[in-house]
């Protein structure tokens, strides 16, 4: 059990969660399965787990406002789960500070495979990732655009100095950003460098993590090129 990635799973249907839960325990996860949020929240603060799934419509306390909370709190990954590709829950998810999410029906495959794809993400942020050769200079892993400067051995981001607090997934994001400083970069390319996506995803993503990074780093350091994608301006 010490070995296993522990995931927190909060959802409300007790079928589905029964059967995510044996699903995932099939493909060698420890889960902590509840039906409502403020129980959810009860087992985050408990066990601290690895990776947290969260339903959006779920009793006591809903998947968006406990997103909020977990982050208030932490740094660990949170997938969201939607019942509708379109919703508006989606992009409240996101802005709450999730990383990714999956709509419902899902397949259990294609949840296992994003729950990956996301611990790869923060093992490889967590672990130091270097941005590329050509980044932007460099004096001993110091990368410095204006009053923006980014640590990539210490992996911390200060503005005029002060603490800037990034989770993994906003880090990895600004890291591609300042690896090529004025380059353009889609969205499908993002999506394939900082969500590992090796098939379609939603570039709704993208644009909600990009905007929370601006709001960190400054509103204008990041600009849209209408059509093509964003570049961080050098």
């Amino acid at each position: 059990m010490a070995d296993q990635t522990h995931v927190l799973f909060v959802e409300d249907d007790d079928v589905i969660r029964e059967a995510t839960q044996l699903a995932l325990e099939r493909d060698g996860f420890a889960v902590t399965a509840m039906p409502d949020g403020l129980s959810g929240l009860e087992a985050f603060r408990a066990d601290r787990p690895d990776i947290a799934l969260l339903d959006v419509m779920v009793p006591g306390l809903d998947g968006v406002s406990l997103c909020r909370r977990i982050r208030d709190e932490s740094t660990v990954p949170v997938i969201m789960l939607s019942a509708r590709a379109d919703s508006i829950d989606v992009v409240l998810g996101l802005e709450a500070g999730a990383d990714d999410y999956v709509t419902k029906p899902f397949d259990g495959a294609v949840l296992v495979a994003r729950i990956r794809a996301v611990l790869r993400r923060f093992g490889h942020a967590s672990g130091g990732e270097k941005p590329h050769e050509d980044a932007a200079p460099v004096s001993g892993g110091l990368l410095v655009f204006g009053d923006l400067e980014i640590d990539t051995e210490g992996m911390e981001v200060r503005r005029a100095g002060q603490p800037v607090a990034l989770t993994p997934t906003e880090m990895r994001l600004l890291l591609e950003f300042s690896s090529a400083p004025g380059t353009v970069l889609s969205r499908d390319k993002l999506l394939e460098r900082v969500w590992d996506y090796g098939w379609g995803g939603d570039t709704r993503v993208v644009d909600v993590h990009v905007q929370r990074l601006r709001t960190k780093i400054g509103q204008d350091r990041i600009e849209t090129v209408r059509g093509f994608g964003y570049k961080l301006k050098a």
